[in-house]
């Protein structure tokens, strides 16, 4: 039996900034905790990302003291702390993909920090627990509960898919671009392409269907576009028209899970 064993775990608290990676985290009905629970808009409260946004990325997020605290890579702005628990009572529907949902928007002061990060009016929100986005039934019967993240819960990736991509790139790239939930060591290159029902730790997880990615994984950390990996990745990662890396997952019970924990193919 291969030895699978979770060696990386990434939440994106605000979707399409960079993510934080940890050591443990708990795995609630929505994802990972605090992953997307977070969303820039513009001023027609539809869903921002580095697709148009590349300077997104100039954008660093940390996590202390139940207080999100951001700051900028290059512009001398300082640095903006938002208490988690201060939930804001301005109600706004918001359009992400085909879906709209309620949501809280942050204050002014808070939206012109942002605003004047990526040079262009928008709007902090937040995802409340009362809130309902349902994932698609048409790959996975069971519709389950989500955050702000593109279609599905969680995101999987073996090391040896980047290995293997990397191998045949003459720059390699770092999982960090492909935007993964967890990372896991062990097996062949995209071993979980064949997964169906797996455990990590104690809890349980369905692969549903291959990730398709988008020009997203070709700005590196400059927030520059290039062609690279997707089209190195469409030589041999296409699937009807869809260039494929990493699987989409949802999620069967709440707990934990943290670096080292087995991961059981059943």
């Amino acid at each position: 039996m291969t030895d699978y064993k979770l060696t990386q775990i990434d939440i994106y608290p605000v979707k399409s900034l960079p993510g934080i990676s940890l050591h443990n985290t708990n795995v609630e009905e929505r994802g990972l905790k605090y992953d997307r629970r977070w969303m820039l808009v513009d001023e027609l409260n539809i869903f921002i990302t580095q697709r148009d946004f590349p300077s997104l990325i100039f954008i660093d997020v940390k996590i202390k003291n139940e207080e999100l605290i951001f700051t900028h890579k290059t512009k001398k702005i300082g640095e903006l702390r938002i208490s988690i628990n201060d939930i804001p009572e301005q109600n706004v529907e918001v359009n992400v993909w085909e879906d709209f949902c309620a949501a809280k928007e942050y204050s002014l002061e808070v939206n012109e920090w942002f605003s004047e990060a990526i040079e262009t009016k928008c709007k902090l929100v937040y995802m409340p627990n009362t809130t309902e986005r349902k994932t698609s039934t048409k790959y996975f019967p069971e519709s389950k509960n989500y955050s702000f993240a593109d279609g599905y819960p969680f995101l999987i990736i073996g090391e040896e898919s980047l290995n293997l991509l990397n191998s045949k790139l003459s720059h390699p790239v770092t999982m960090n671009q492909f935007r993964p939930n967890l990372v896991f060591s062990g097996g062949k290159p995209h071993d979980e392409d064949n997964w169906k029902n797996v455990k990590i730790g104690n809890l349980d997880f369905t692969i549903v269907k291959p990730c398709a990615r988008c020009v997203i994984t070709t700005i590196d950390q400059n927030g520059k576009k290039n062609k690279e990996p997707l089209a190195t990745l469409n030589t041999y990662r296409n699937k009807n028209n869809k260039i494929m890396f990493g699987q989409n997952v949802v999620g069967h019970s709440k707990g934990s899970v943290k670096v080292g924990d087995k991961i059981i193919i059943e």
